[in-house]
């Protein structure tokens, strides 16, 4: 009875360890670069300066999350693995620094947006929504 309450726990162990196993990281976070709404120009002729502000800098961020990548993909979630780059030690150090960077450049550029877009027009806030969100539309047809 000892030796199959040991196995068991032996085999439940060597389980867990293999699904405790390293997953593969994404080469565009899903966390920073997906819109959650798409808008009309009326929609936003609308809105307050505030809430445009916050649109706004929120676009910068999901373009500079995925512009770097389009070469490989366009949608977040997929690995290195998924687009045929090898999962070696040197490209998951590329990719860490790569993602560091872009995060520092993305918290400077926010902070700056932060600083100055206020003085910004409302109009030209509005025309830079749309511009952005073309672009992002644009981006989500490629590769289909």
């Amino acid at each position: 009875m000892k030796k199959i309450i040991f196995l068991s726990l032996f085999m439940l162990f060597a389980v867990e360890n293999m699904n405790a196993q390293k997953k593969p990281k994404s080469i565009i976070s899903t966390s920073g670069a997906a819109l959650k709404k798409f808008h009309e120009k009326s929609e936003l002729d609308g809105m307050q300066k505030g809430q445009l502000l916050e649109l706004y800098k929120e676009r910068i961020k999901v373009l500079v999350n995925i512009l770097p990548y389009i070469a490989l993909t366009n949608k977040p979630g997929m690995t290195m693995t998924d687009v045929g780059i090898p999962d070696t030690a040197e490209n998951n150090k590329a990719l860490d620094l790569q993602q560091a960077n872009t995060l520092e450049f993305v918290n400077g550029t926010l902070e700056f947006q932060s600083l100055m877009t206020p003085y910004a027009d409302k109009g030209n806030l509005v025309s830079s929504i749309l511009y952005y969100e073309s672009m992002l539309r644009e981006l989500n047809q490629l590769n289909e």
